[in-house]
């Protein structure tokens, strides 16, 4: 989705990892600050990448090592295949959200001096489902979240006229037909973002979403903003010309990198 622009920062550290989670090895690309040392702790970003895509498509996007020295920040970003970040109850070798919370963050904290008050998650497209996702299950672990041109309502027709205007197939709607079952017997929007949200009433933490208007998936993101926003939930959203490529992201994830840093606890 997307061209790639031309500037590939350079990861200092690029894990395989096998999960008796996933039919194949994660690639995981970790990006520290220019200021690391094993006596500071830092803050840490995981980014999640977006369908068809794997863990390099971030640093394709924009200058991760860039990022990391301006902000402090250690970022991590996996590769999350098509798996939609979740588990899946029907193919025991896509049980992503088991592999990401018991494998890839112990792996992450005992490898770096990491801030506990200060994680945060971001993501593209899917990443971005994946990010709100798991924020919404795991508060307790992010400071806050973020999404970028979000898919963030799992809705079979929705997704089989995205699939047509990318791909002119169904592949979107057939990966997610291996990973939750047939969309005619299965209630795929109990995956949904809005659907998450209102099974956790009691969720209020902000975050921030943000979508080009021109983007196909432009709709997902005002139905999340109306929600929030009956909800009370604190959110920015931000609304600004672009589509679903890596131009608008290049510039979108530097408002959520300035946003993790106004939320930085110091206590």
């Amino acid at each position: 989705m997307g061209l790639l622009i031309a500037a590939v920062s350079q990861a200092q550290e690029k894990w395989i990892l096998q999960s008796e989670n996933l039919a194949k090895p994660d690639t995981v690309l970790i990006f520290k600050p220019k200021t690391y040392n094993k006596i500071a702790h830092f803050p840490l970003v995981y980014l999640l990448h977006g369908y068809s895509e794997n863990y390099k498509q971030w640093s394709q996007t924009t200058d991760l090592q860039k990022l990391a020295d301006q902000y402090s920040f250690i970022i991590v970003t996996p590769d999350g295949f098509t798996s939609y970040y979740i588990n899946s109850p029907i193919n025991k070798a896509s049980r992503y959200e088991d592999f990401f919370f018991r494998e890839l963050i112990p792996k992450v904290h005992q490898s770096f001096n990491i801030d506990d008050k200060n994680i945060f998650i971001s993501g593209l497209s899917m990443g971005g489902y994946g990010a709100l996702r798991y924020f919404i299950l795991h508060s307790d672990y992010f400071n806050t979240a973020g999404s970028t041109s979000g898919a963030l309502e799992i809705d079979c027709p929705n997704f089989q006229k995205v699939s047509q205007h990318f791909w002119q197939t169904n592949r979107m709607t057939d990966d997610l037909t291996k990973l939750l079952g047939n969309p005619n017997t299965e209630d795929w929007h109990q995956y949904s973002i809005s659907t998450l949200l209102k099974e956790h009433p009691n969720f209020r933490k902000p975050f921030i979403f943000d979508c080009g208007t021109e983007d196909i998936l432009y709709p997902n993101s005002e139905n999340l903003k109306s929600i929030t926003d009956k909800l009370k939930i604190p959110i920015t959203f931000i609304s600004q010309p672009g589509d679903h490529n890596t131009e608008y992201w290049h510039k979108s994830i530097e408002h959520h990198f300035l946003y993790f840093k106004h939320h930085l606890r110091h206590e």
